[in-house]
């Protein structure tokens, strides 16, 4: 019987064709759902990051989330989806014009597009998701209407990366990233962190390829949609030896996969975000888990306490204690991980959350 640790619950999942999002084909111009005529006057409102919200990843699980909220309101959505970074102050101030009372902003792309809405429109709260925001110097930036929305996702990479030193066979395993923004290293951190303890716990000395915990440096794309870098990462990563990797960029992990399907090696890949085993079916055999942002439950969250009317700027921070964060199943790899691997996993688990185990990245969110 499969195994499922402790783990968010996606609201809709990430089934293809489950949603049907009415979205905009540019940029520019917001749409909204098919609801049946609003029941409230409360005007919930989202804008995507480039990959959009078809993207059956990050932006997918918001957008469901803020349905979800819409839909138990009897309200209706507005959305901009964004094809280029330069839509994005663009698209919100649209929705501000559509007198949307709650903008939800995707990605930390969107920071500095969405203070900048904030200052000038004091009336509209937003919730930017996975970010904080900054001042024109980079200095932190409390404005009284936004609402980082951030996740502790060091704290489940842990729990991936003990199970990926666990499950190698070479004694290698790596990770790269999109770009090294803080919502990136933060999976990074936890990672080595996770195959440290497991050396340690067990006297092993399996290595992390890819990031360099204490220099916070090692392998990034430097974007989220280049396939050909990913590869290369990738190819690179299998030369060294690991035969587990984890790309934190994405839906980049397709290209890990088909480099994994092409050279015909028994690679393990883990995903971030949401659970890829529902995400991308086509490569299911390579994946080992995924670690998890309850992206779609924080959505719907914080927009249900705005529109009751209790928004506040204290950010909303996801852990393992209250299911913000956590990893998949191991699926169809189940099988082949011995029980007692597993059990150590949930007990790590079961650790970091009564604080006897303390994961740390400078990338962690604070309150």
């Amino acid at each position: 019987m499969m195994r499922s640790f402790p783990r968010p619950l996606l609201a809709a999942g990430l089934t293809v064709g489950a949603v049907a999002l009415l979205l905009t084909g540019c940029g520019a111009a917001p749409t909204s759902s098919d609801d049946a005529a609003a029941a409230s006057d409360f005007t919930p409102c989202a804008v995507s990051d480039i990959t959009g919200f078809d993207d059956k990843d990050f932006n997918q699980l918001t957008y469901e989330g803020v349905k979800a909220a819409a839909d138990e309101l009897g309200t209706k959505v507005l959305t901009a989806d964004s094809n280029t970074e330069d839509q994005y102050a663009g698209n919100i101030q649209g929705l501000v014009e559509q007198d949307c009372d709650f903008i939800v902003t995707v990605g930390f792309a969107l920071a500095n597009a969405t203070r900048d809405a904030a200052q000038q429109a004091p009336e509209v709260d937003f919730a930017l998701i996975d970010s904080t925001v900054t001042d024109a110097e980079g200095a932190p930036l409390t404005l009284d209407n936004v609402k980082p929305v951030l996740f502790d996702t060091a704290q489940a990479a842990a729990l991936a990366g003990y199970l990926a030193a666990g499950v190698t066979k070479t004694g290698a395993v790596g990770t790269y990233g999109g770009m090294p923004f803080p919502s990136v290293t933060v999976f990074m951190d936890g990672f080595a962190d996770g195959v440290a303890h497991y050396n340690e716990t067990h006297g092993t000395d399996v290595k992390v390829l890819g990031w360099d915990k204490a220099a916070q440096n090692g392998l990034f794309v430097g974007g989220f949609d280049d396939q050909i870098k990913a590869r290369t990462l990738t190819e690179g990563l299998l030369d060294q030896g690991a035969d587990v990797v984890m790309p934190v960029a994405g839906r980049l992990f397709e290209a890990s996969a088909a480099v994994a399907e092409e050279r015909g090696t028994d690679l393990a890949i883990i995903g971030v975000n949401g659970d890829v085993y529902d995400a991308v079916p086509k490569f299911r055999q390579y994946y080992l888990t995924s670690v998890l942002k309850n992206l779609t439950t924080a959505a719907e969250e914080v927009t249900l306490a705005a529109a009751d009317g209790d928004f506040s700027s204290t950010p909303y921070i996801g852990t393992l204690e209250n299911e913000g964060v956590g990893i998949a199943p191991t699926h169809d790899w189940e099988s082949r991980i011995d029980p007692a691997l597993l059990d150590e996993v949930e007990e790590l688990r079961q650790q970091i959350v009564s604080g006897e185990f303390v994961v740390e990245s400078p990338s962690s969110p604070k309150a």
